[in-house]
């Protein structure tokens, strides 16, 4: 029995979370462009993360997941229900109701059991909606790099959801409430940016946010000391960074975006200048994870010592940027 959402468009989104929320929005009867919604959000933030456990450190360039959803639900009035649950079977009838109901759903994954996805990483802190269902396979809208209206078999479904590890819930599913209409964006754009700045400039531990990226410099020397298979170890890094836009250029361009967009709203010189300094930031991190590739594949560890130079730039440049959006 095939069960699809009726009048179900795609929203076109380059990052998960924001795309699913884009989706989401879209068929509540609201639309915002993407880098309004991780603005809005407060997303913009970066991580460094390594313990004894991992087998190599993780970069995030992001606030942490599930926080975004949240910040701008906050920031625009939005109802989001949330359900979590331990049981498979009941996870599944959660999400199966809705379908039934014609709203579609919020999922968060681990990208590695997902059939359409060719990079097979274990990332557990995946966003997607479900709009569809039949048999055999379930009807999924992603990113655009993934695809955009996608299908994976609901046995591949279940374990993605059911996934233990970090960043992983409980088989995590939510919807939106109606929406009636938004508040007034002038005052949400600028508490969004006075909040994002200062989260990212006074983060309660020294590997996030601008300490964060002047912690990465002094360790990414240390990198090859630590890894038993370096050239797959720092070209997996890069491809995360670049691709899964986990620490690399694409959130810092989804924020430059928003900046432009608040620049245009608010005619505020500050901000245009921040917009300014963050046009020269998202290609710096692109260069960062292109040398991070560069010394997995040649071997030659200088690039390192590059990309480290680097990140202390763009610490300058972001810590400027978000002094002057404070």
């Amino acid at each position: 029995m095939t069960t699809i959402i009726e009048g179900f468009v795609p929203y076109q989104g380059e990052h998960c979370e924001t795309t699913t929320m884009g989706n989401l929005m879209q068929f509540a009867g609201v639309q915002l462009s993407e880098p309004m919604l991780f603005g809005l959000g407060q997303g913009l933030g970066f991580i460094y993360w390594d313990s004894k456990g991992m087998d190599f450190p993780f970069i995030g360039g992001r606030v942490k997941v599930d926080k975004l959803t949240a910040n701008l639900a906050d920031r625009l009035g939005l109802t989001v229900r949330v359900q979590e649950t331990s049981s498979v079977d009941k996870a599944w009838r959660n999400v199966r109701s809705c379908i039934e109901r014609g709203i579609p759903v919020g999922l968060k994954l681990d990208s590695y059991y997902l059939d359409y996805f060719t990079n097979k990483v274990h990332f557990a802190g995946h966003y997607a909606v479900l709009y569809g269902v039949d048999d055999e396979y379930a009807y999924m809208a992603d990113t655009r790099q993934q695809g955009g209206l996608v299908k994976t078999r609901l046995t591949s479904l279940a374990a993605a959801r059911n996934a233990k590890g970090a960043m992983s819930s409980r088989n995590r599913s939510f919807t939106l409430e109606p929406i009636d209409a938004l508040p007034p964006l002038v005052p949400a754009l600028r508490e969004s940016l006075t909040k994002n700045a200062h989260d990212y400039l006074n983060p309660p531990i020294r590997n996030i946010g601008n300490k964060g990226i002047v912690k990465m410099s002094k360790e990414i020397l240390k990198w090859p000391s630590r890894s038993n298979n370096s050239e797959h170890d720092l070209c997996l890094t890069a491809l995360l960074m670049e691709r899964a836009g986990t620490g690399g250029a694409l959130f810092r361009n989804l924020y430059r975006d928003y900046l432009k967009e608040c620049a245009d709203r608010l005619e505020d010189p500050r901000i245009e200048q921040a917009y300014l300094l963050f046009t020269e930031i998202a290609p710096m991190w692109a260069s960062v994870s292109a040398a991070i590739d560069r010394a997995g594949r040649s071997g030659n560890h200088q690039e390192l010592q590059q990309a480290s130079n680097l990140l202390l730039e763009i610490a300058d440049k972001e810590r400027a940027a978000m002094e002057l959006l404070l």
